[in-house]
């Protein structure tokens, strides 16, 4: 197996490019400690993506990754969609709001944006990761002709074998313990809720691909037990959620401080995809809804929504706390300092 020359840090840690958390900031002070930082764009319109890749490049002159959402086009079904948006109206009415008329993805996947396709191959980043599945074959061979090299998350060997035949570098072993959206490549098919353990040693051993190990990892130990089962790195998302750079709001960060850290859990409802979320309001509301959730990400229209017209009212607790399950060992402290206290603990 042979580990890219763009992947090889001082540090064997990928800041995790969290959507609506990490920032340039947060990816430059990992760099600067030697991890591999990175930003997520799938969320942002090729204009906001540039921004934040200009941003970047002032702040760091060595390689990071850059984050897109690969997911299947949503099936549009008015009438599920607006079954949902009644099972919603109550909470909405709370704060004195109603849920959109009709809902729309709030942004589209990756294999139907050109612009976006555009923005990097002529940014060129040195890594690019997918997220939710593979893009177009037309856009791998784009991409890698601009020089990029190709990350893909993966939770089973299966997804790994395709994202080896589709031509990337390297792959991301989600584990079921990780934070955020779980990277399925079709949401709707058996999952086998892989560990992060047991997948890094199913695809170290079972494909030819560099292994990059995910989820529930927040410490030195963790990264180095990855490595004993022959991952060439981690990657970190929640332990860089409580950093000074992250864009997490306070009640974000109390939440991931507080009790309810142990008790993570697996929903969709938030935004139509399974996602690893920190207990609070709108989890609790999920449990009592009975309609079906539209497809990700249309349900994730009624979600902001939701979360915008409670903040509104002073209320936080209806916003995308993702976190893995080892929120309980998250440490604030500034990214690079983060890092480097980890690269002290992987040495002893």
């Amino acid at each position: 197996m042979t580990v890219p020359d763009a992947l090889i840090a001082a540090v064997p840690i990928l800041q995790a490019p969290m959507a609506g958390v990490s920032t340039p900031a947060m990816a430059a002070a990992v760099n600067a400690a030697g991890g591999l930082g990175g930003i997520a764009l799938g969320a942002n319109t090729p204009a906001l993506a540039g921004d934040m890749l200009a941003e970047l490049r002032a702040r760091t002159d060595r390689p990071f990754n850059v984050n897109l959402f690969v997911h299947a086009p949503p099936r549009i079904d008015r009438a599920r969609e607006a079954a949902w948006c009644e099972a919603l109206s109550p909470t909405f009415a709370t704060f004195g709001a109603e849920p959109p008329e009709a809902l729309r993805p709030v942004y589209p996947s990756f294999r139907e944006d050109d612009a976006m396709l555009a923005l990097l191959v002529e940014a060129r980043p040195a890594w690019v990761s997918f997220h939710f599945g593979l893009p177009a074959p037309a856009q791998v061979t784009a991409l890698k002709q601009a020089g990029c090299r190709l990350l893909a998350s993966v939770t089973s060997l299966a997804e790994a074998q395709a994202a080896e035949r589709a031509g990337m570098d390297a792959v991301i072993a989600q584990g079921y313990e990780a934070g955020g959206h779980r990277g399925v490549f079709d949401p709707d098919a058996p999952d086998d809720w892989l560990g992060t353990l047991a997948l890094t040693r199913l695809l170290v051993t079972q494909t030819t691909l560099p292994v990059i190990a995910a989820g529930g990892i927040m410490d030195g130990a963790g990264v180095s037990a990855a490595l004993a089962l022959g991952a060439v790195a981690a990657q970190l998302g929640t332990a860089f959620i409580a950093c000074p750079e992250s864009a997490a709001d306070a009640a974000y960060r109390a939440t991931l401080m507080g009790e309810g850290a142990a008790h993570t859990v697996m929903t969709r409802a938030i935004s139509g995809r399974p996602a690893r979320c920190l207990p609070n309001r709108f989890t609790t509301l999920a449990e009592a809804l009975a309609a079906p959730i539209p497809d990700y990400p249309v349900a994730y229209d009624a979600g902001k929504a939701l979360n915008a017209a409670a903040r509104g009212r002073g209320e936080y607790g209806y916003g995308a706390q993702w976190a893995g399950q080892g929120a309980p060992l998250a440490r604030a402290m500034p990214a690079a300092a983060l890092v480097a206290t980890i690269a002290g603990e992987i040495r002893r």
